[in-house]
């Protein structure tokens, strides 16, 4: 089945809506700003993840690579 970026949802034989079949790439959105949510939770981890947003230090992945020496 191929769907474009439309959200299709699943009714049951009385027409009531049970459930929702969502592109993958939509899904990957809502996944990843429900884990934001709950790293958000924590005060500590609130904390880190606001300062990596605002952090300009950052390393390409093969220097990352190359420091780990992987």
């Amino acid at each position: 089945m191929a769907v474009n970026n439309e959200v299709l949802y699943v009714s049951d034989g009385q027409g009531r809506p049970t459930g929702v079949l969502v592109p993958i790439e939509l899904w990957r959105e809502i996944a990843s700003e429900r884990e934001t949510a709950y790293l958000c939770k924590s005060e500590p981890m609130k904390s880190r993840l606001v300062k990596a947003k605002k952090s300009t230090d950052s390393m390409s992945l093969k220097e990352v690579r190359a420091r780990l020496g992987i």
